[in-house]
């Protein structure tokens, strides 16, 4: 080979390695959507400069992807990768998706599919820092994997290692990542929840004083006065345990029913807010450190607000969220309502540049104003249905807008292109 060959060959690979770093610099440069319900585990996001209006025929689709499998899912997002989950030939796998255009870069196979009457599949969204990637299935596996390969890191079972229950429409948690603990709810008599060590699953605590059997609802971490406490919404009642050791701090019943808790607790100011339907509604407790414990006391319960799944999102001191099927405007500190709308019907929200993302579950993506001034929509459109309820929550991050609806996965151009 001539030295001149050899020359263009080094160039050319000095170019393609440099395109490469340009890339990852790039997707770093993004904001993340690392667990459910985004950075906080809130629903809201902090970018702004996106679009307050969508054209008649929505935002502009830049790509979809099928094939991901059947479940009820969110998605993650780190860097230059998507993560999600799907059930695909009678399995509950993780797969990873290149960010820019949803290609699958790997999958695994985590362990056997649930079957259930109102769809199979797993409900859970996985949870990743830079170096790590926890996964829950709807059967309880719960594997820590290599964000880079989906290489295993550590291996457990919430149902047979931790002698957790599944609920009747299997497990839908997803778990929580607290300093160096991972936290999620087995349900078990005596260990309702439970904290392992993120890096090698060893257990850590459980929450001997709280035998609650577990909902589909998701742990949430806050400091209160100096403790660090965590809430999660069982199938008996709104709970908070100590952080450090998994202490029971408070348990409040009257926000819970019967059938399915499901909606993530919301806090804010010292309180922390439930809601639930089947006829129940929501409830505000106030909390008050004292000694390393925490006090409680009601502010207020209503039957105003009734989520059944689609969470609820605190923008400016009010809250918005699906009371039943009717998209409900209430003032976080005292239950007072300002609005409803049936909007696009019944679903999921997300907020994002002061605007509420509306997914319902019959297939319509709606965008509207947070605002307590009254119901203001900006636009909607409706996406493929795939033969079940749209009730994956819709991620926006990086200007973009994603939509998980079972197999399939969309990205729109939300706005302005972030990094």
């Amino acid at each position: 080979m001539s030295i001149d060959a050899i020359t263009r060959r080094q160039a050319v690979s000095a170019l393609a390695g440099a395109a490469l770093a340009r890339s990852v610099a790039a997707a770093a440069s993004q904001p993340d959507w690392p667990q459910f319900r985004g950075p906080a585990r809130n629903g809201v996001s902090t970018e702004t400069g996106l679009m307050n209006e969508w054209p008649s025929s929505g935002p502009k689709l830049l790509w979809s992807v099928d094939g991901l499998g059947e479940g009820y899912g969110s998605l993650a997002i780190s860097g230059d990768r998507i993560f999600v989950q799907g059930g695909k030939n009678r399995r509950s796998s993780v797969h990873c998706l290149n960010r820019a255009d949803g290609k699958t870069l790997w999958s695994v196979a985590l362990g056997a599919e649930g079957d259930n009457d109102r769809g199979d599949g797993p409900r859970s969204t996985p949870t990743v820092e830079v170096a790590l990637l926890w996964v829950l299935t709807e059967s309880g596996d719960l594997a820590c994997l290599k964000p880079a390969d989906g290489s295993t890191v550590w291996r457990k079972n919430t149902l047979t290692d931790f002698k957790g229950r599944n609920p009747h429409w299997l497990l839908s948690e997803s778990p929580l990542v607290e300093g160096e603990k991972l936290i999620f709810s087995p349900g078990a008599r005596g260990a309702s929840i439970v904290a392992v060590d993120k890096n090698t699953g060893k257990w850590i605590w459980s929450s001997q004083d709280l035998g609650d059997a577990p909902a589909y609802s998701s742990c949430i971490a806050f400091d209160v006065g100096g403790v660090r406490c965590i809430a999660n919404f069982t199938a008996e009642a709104g709970v908070g345990v100590r952080a450090s050791d998994g202490k029971l701090l408070w348990r409040y019943e009257k926000p819970a029913n019967g059938t399915a808790n499901c909606a993530t607790p919301l806090f804010h100011n010292d309180k922390v807010f439930y809601t639930s339907d089947y006829g129940t509604g929501c409830g505000l407790l106030s909390l008050s450190a004292s000694g390393g414990d925490v006090k409680h006391s009601e502010v207020y319960f209503n039957k105003e607000l009734r989520n059944h799944h689609g969470g609820v999102v605190l923008v400016n001191g009010y809250l918005f969220g699906y009371s039943s099927s009717i998209l409900t405007c209430m003032e976080f500190e005292t239950g007072k309502v300002m609005w409803r709308d049936r909007s696009v019907g019944k679903g999921c929200v997300t907020c994002a540049d002061g605007m509420l993302y509306l997914l319902s579950e019959n297939n319509v993506m709606g965008l509207a104003a947070a605002s307590p001034a009254g119901y203001q929509e900006r636009g909607r459109f409706s996406i493929p249905d795939q033969g079940k309820p749209s009730w994956a929550y819709p991620v926006v991050c990086g200007g973009r807008l994603f939509i998980r609806n079972q197999g399939e996965l969309r990205c729109y151009d939300a706005g302005a292109e972030k990094g």
